[in-house]
């Protein structure tokens, strides 16, 4: 059975953004889109008021919220096989639970406007951070019209293991199923005690770092699919403004998120977290177990 692409909708415009953003998605891979709305409305409520009186207002909003959600997607792309469901608990542990039977989760980056935009609201952040499967939060086009999932190349942000990294093998599949370019970023730094103001020494260091980062591509896209138009980049500084940098004009930027067995905060570094609150396109977390 296809795994589903899974859209966390609450009726607010950046969710609306990814259920149109997730309808092409869901209609690019060939998978059932589901659209999940979390409330803890019956246990506020409580569950024998929503019985006496029929269904409580809280039970009839968040059912024309995924209604209204499954009728935009419908329109966006009719093809796809759409099914919804209202969920009386937390948004975070219920998101989490459907992630473990859906291809990827799509969240709403949940900002309102000026600074609040540029800051990632915790739902969608908690889940990015904890996730079994990747998890894709809009960020960027800060209107109510989403960016079609076609446009723009994929940005890969390559990390130091490149070797069966399931952030590789997503973008891979990411750039083929979009018929996009495939840039793969990999950022370096000289550490600054390895400088010298020897003459014959100086820029030695920075090739030598320059270098690894060029091997670290090339071992990350070993095993690209034919048909991939590749580009790699190396570039010097900070890997989460070098790729803050590529995002600016791209269609989706991937990076890796490692989980670690028995830890169970938030497992996010510091580049998938400073990229999740700043990067001007999607952005793709992709978890890999360690």
């Amino acid at each position: 059975m296809e795994l589903p692409l899974v859209v966390g909708v609450d009726g607010s415009e950046p969710s609306l953004r990814a259920v149109d953003w997730a309808a092409d998605e869901a209609a690019l891979r060939g998978v059932p889109l589901r659209l999940v709305y979390a409330s803890l409305w019956e246990r506020y409520e409580g569950a024998a008021l929503a019985t006496g009186l029929g269904r409580s207002s809280e039970q009839v909003l968040a059912d024309t919220i995924v209604e209204a959600a499954a009728k935009r997607a419908h329109r966006r792309e009719a093809d796809v096989k759409i099914s919804t469901e209202v969920l009386p608990e937390e948004p975070v542990p219920a998101l989490l639970r459907e992630g473990q039977i859906a291809s990827a989760l799509v969240l709403g980056s949940r900002g309102r406007g000026g600074i609040a935009e540029l800051l990632l609201g915790s739902v969608s952040l908690a889940v990015a951070a904890r996730a079994d499967c990747p998890v894709i939060v809009l960020r960027g086009s800060h209107d109510n019209r989403a960016t079609s999932a076609t446009r723009g190349r994929v940005v890969l942000g390559v990390g130091e293991e490149p070797e069966n990294s399931a952030a590789v093998r997503f973008a891979f599949q990411e750039a083929a199923q979009r018929r996009v370019p495939l840039e793969a970023v990999r950022a370096w730094r000289c550490p600054g005690y390895e400088t010298t103001d020897h003459p014959l020494m100086a820029g030695e260091p920075a090739r030598l770092h320059e270098e690894r980062a060029v091997q670290t591509l090339d071992a990350a896209l070993r095993d690209a699919p034919e048909g991939v138009e590749l580009h790699r980049r190396t570039a010097e500084g900070p890997a989460r403004t070098v790729l803050l940098d590529a995002s600016a004009d791209a269609g989706l930027l991937v990076v890796g998120a490692q989980r670690r067995h028995g830890h169970f905060g938030l497992q996010l570094g510091r580049v998938a977290h400073t990229v999740l609150h700043h990067c001007a396109c999607p952005v793709a977390v992709v978890p890999q177990r360690a």
